[in-house]
């Protein structure tokens, strides 16, 4: 595994960012392991998320892509941070953009906040983390709306690698459906693989119990 890999996982851990014991996730699912991008929460947390963000997104797209796309509300951050990252890593001037949840009706009206999007404009989606695909089918007609454009890929911090809808991954349905390319910093396979029975800060953070329940989890919304 990659050394930004590891040091990906540790920092999330750090920031509680990556949390284990029980929780329902957006889809309804109770989960032994949850991700809150919420829990970065300072400038210095934000400038490496932004640069985690950016490796990855560069070693799937390059550079080729004129728009950023942060879905409302924990998407404007996200956004905001790794087209700074790209910038400083890659010398790539990458366009960020977000939705509001309500549309504004004066000053600087619309949807969107950041830059527009226009004709011809190739967008890459950036998300904290996605378990059924449930927000990708908000998200794309938002950004199908504003003309022209074309949705190439979707970033994730974590891929959570469980059954989306049907029988495949929720990131392989999506790249099924949309025709999206999908990439994460990490796997929660890479997760696991990383801190199961290894000490970290004094404390083993997956130990036999919560690697029990993990698989248990995987034996229900696994891929088969």
């Amino acid at each position: 595994m990659e050394q930004y890999k590891q040091e990906f996982i540790e920092f999330m851990v750090d920031c509680q960012v990556l949390k284990f014991g029980d929780f329902v996730t957006k889809s309804g699912r109770k989960t032994p392991f949850f991700v809150n991008t919420g829990f970065y929460r300072t400038g210095a947390q934000l400038k490496r998320l932004g640069a985690y963000y950016a490796e990855a997104i560069h070693k799937a797209f390059g550079v080729d892509f004129d728009v950023l796309f942060g879905p409302a509300y924990k998407g404007i951050p996200l956004t905001v941070a790794a087209t700074i990252a790209i910038s400083d890593k890659y010398g790539a001037d990458i366009r960020y953009c977000s939705n509001r949840k309500e549309v504004k009706d004066h000053g600087d009206k619309g949807i969107l906040l950041g830059s527009p999007i226009c004709d011809g404009d190739k967008v890459v989606i950036i998300e904290d983390v996605t378990t059924a695909g449930t927000s990708i089918e908000e998200t794309l007609p938002i950004i199908k709306a504003q003309g022209d454009v074309t949705p190439v890929g979707l970033a994730v911090s974590v891929d959570r690698m469980e059954r989306g809808k049907g029988d495949k991954s929720a990131l392989a349905e999506i790249e099924e459906k949309y025709g999206l390319k999908t990439t994460a910093i990490v796997t929660m396979a890479e997760v696991v693989e990383h801190l199961y029975n290894r000490e970290y800060k004094g404390k083993v953070i997956i130990d036999d119990k919560l690697k029990a329940a993990i698989d248990a989890y995987y034996e229900e919304y696994g891929v088969k």
